[in-house]
């Protein structure tokens, strides 16, 4: 099973971004969200990669679940899934996707 994080997008720049999750900055691609995503919208990460723009019809009700999950200590939460503290995660140069069976000779 595989779990996606809500986190808010405070920074744009092609298709990546950064969001908050809860305090903690991390940068997040937006190549398969499939929505526009603007600064200020809510996402869901898995992996480094925005899975699903929120709703903000449905951002409330999101955060309140996984706050939920964490209990009375965010911190410790973030701690238990192993968030580094203070250190921004650098995907660097991502490759362009490639259709099946091209190279990049083609």
């Amino acid at each position: 099973m595989c779990l996606g994080v809500p986190g808010e997008v405070t920074e744009i720049d092609g298709h990546e971004a950064v969001a908050d999750f809860w305090g903690v900055e991390r940068r997040v691609r937006l190549d398969v969200v499939g929505d526009a995503v603007e600064v200020g919208d809510h996402i869901l990460n898995h992996a480094g990669f925005a899975i699903r723009k929120i709703p903000d019809r449905e951002v409330e009700e999101t955060m309140a679940i996984y706050e939920s999950l964490f209990g009375d200590d965010v911190d410790e939460a973030l701690d238990e899934i192993g968030a580094p503290r203070g250190a921004d995660i650098d995907l660097g140069d991502e490759p362009d996707a490639k259709a099946p069976g091209e190279s990049d000779d083609d």
